[in-house]
């Protein structure tokens, strides 16, 4: 999203109705071009000749292959952000993760992107894929560190 509203709550509304990314007025070309090759970077579909097995954990079903998650054998519509936030917690399931190397991992952009993001990006995942997201099983707060993902 591109704006010229720079306010936390502005940031914070546009990535709650789906941006990946928010960039605001006056901005530098070359950041637009570089946050912009991130995102086709990490939305590509990698091909491999040993395409990744499914992650399965009770009452989720992760597929990396066709970026495919199921809750209770229910798919569930992930943005890009939201599956590369699960699958690489779910990849390493029990690690603790900060903010900023979740924004490194999946932005790719850490210097240039609001920590906030992540935290917006792990509510909305847990509205999709948790229960009751108010007291999640899979994605868990480390209060104080960061989340980490639990089978």
């Amino acid at each position: 999203m591109l704006s010229a509203r720079s306010e936390e709550i502005d940031r914070i509304a546009g990535l709650e109705i789906g941006a990946d990314d928010y960039v605001t007025k006056p901005f530098s070309p070359q950041e637009l071009v570089s946050r912009v090759r991130a995102v086709l970077r990490r939305s590509t579909a990698q091909v491999s000749d040993n395409p990744e097995p499914q992650l399965s954990y009770p009452g989720l079903v992760i597929e990396p292959l066709t970026r495919g998650v199921s809750v209770d054998g229910e798919q569930v519509n992930l943005t890009v952000k939201e599956f590369d936030l699960l699958l690489h917690l779910a990849r390493r399931p029990r690690q603790v993760f900060t903010r900023d190397h979740l924004l490194e991992a999946v932005w790719g952009l850490a210097d240039y992107i609001d920590p906030g993001t992540v935290t917006v990006h792990i509510h909305r995942l847990r509205e999709k894929i948790e229960q009751d997201p108010a007291k999640p099983q899979h994605i868990l707060t480390v209060w104080g560190f960061g989340y980490k993902f639990e089978p």
